[in-house]
């Protein structure tokens, strides 16, 4: 979308391109060996990928500050240096009103993609509140679980198929998250210094898992299933709108 005129992103829309992406990442750490923007460059390939195969979406500009966590003091991912957080009230009003902003220029599907586990709550209000003050118009709002899904207990399912275990899949900065960077925008993990890097812990930002055998390869798992459970659900939930 922020690469179309407003005529442009007009026709379109006239088109039948009604429904309209709302891909949400965040900035925060990742462990020493991945860049902080993880979330939004990984939420943007992502929504870029759904809206292709879709073939009647738009995808807006990526939300990248979310709540990440307490400063005074700092608390959750807050403690290491890059993460930016702001409030859970101030996050959902700047949703709300990006949607209601797409709701008037002619969007009627409005789906929220959310790419990190700690603000789904968040969504889940937003897309309740959304379709209650929508009553009786055309606009929609949607939040497709299998998204999220997908990329957390979905994707470790088919790690652990391949035979990795749990304690290297792990729940953040761990194998699963990194192959799907490596899969997504591998200049964004510093593999030659994790390959070389002990083990890591929490105190390094890495929960629950061991990164050393990410590849690329295994993110491409990740991703295919990620893409083509979420198509699959957006089509459903907008049939016949």
């Amino acid at each position: 979308m922020q690469d179309l005129t407003w005529t442009e992103l007009r026709d379109q829309v006239r088109a039948g391109k009604t429904t309209l992406i709302i891909p949400i990442g965040g900035t925060e750490q990742s462990g020493p060996y991945v860049a902080v923007g993880k979330h939004n460059v990984r939420a943007q390939y992502l929504a870029d990928a759904i809206a292709q195969k879709l073939g009647n979406a738009l995808v807006a500009p990526v939300v990248a500050y979310v709540p990440e966590g307490g400063y005074a003091p700092p608390t959750s991912h807050m403690r290491f240096p890059g993460t930016i957080t702001i409030p859970d009230d101030v996050f959902e009003k700047l949703l709300e009103s990006a949607a209601n902003s797409f709701a008037v220029h002619g969007f009627r599907n409005i789906v929220f993609l959310g790419d990190h586990g700690g603000y789904q709550k968040d969504l889940k209000l937003v897309v309740d509140h959304l379709n209650k003050t929508w009553a009786g118009t055309n606009a929609r709002a949607f939040l497709p679980p299998e998204y999220y899904q997908a990329s957390s207990e979905g994707f470790a399912q088919i790690l652990r198929q391949r035979g990795y275990r749990d304690d290297e899949i792990g729940t953040h900065a761990g194998l699963a998250d990194t192959s799907l960077q490596l899969a997504v925008a591998p200049q964004m993990v510093r593999l030659n210094a994790l390959k070389a890097s002990p083990k890591l812990g929490a105190a390094d930002g890495v929960y629950g898992g061991d990164p050393h055998r990410s590849s690329a390869e295994l993110g491409q798992l990740g991703v295919d299933a990620i893409v083509s459970r979420t198509v699959d659900a957006i089509r459903k939930d907008t049939a016949g709108r």
